[in-house]
């Protein structure tokens, strides 16, 4: 499976990296980093999240819970 990043996800990760950072520089970085590992589990296990029922096809786009953090994909 290959991972490929909508330019409006890659600009959510960075707005939600810069917040964080205000307070707690080094926490910034865990968040990012784990929801980076997290989605990079997807190319072993793409059905790791659950379907998102309310989606025109809720058996393709799938979320995926990563601490505190959602990450949808298709």
């Amino acid at each position: 499976m290959r991972i490929s990043y909508s330019p409006e996800s890659i600009e959510d990760l960075r707005h939600l990296r810069e917040f964080i950072e205000i307070n707690n520089p080094m926490a910034a970085q865990k968040a990012a980093a784990s929801i980076l590992k997290g989605i990079q589990q997807l190319k072993s296990f793409p059905y790791l999240g659950v379907e998102v029922s309310q989606a025109p096809n809720p058996e393709m786009i799938r979320d995926l819970i990563i601490g505190n953090y959602i990450v949808r994909y298709l």
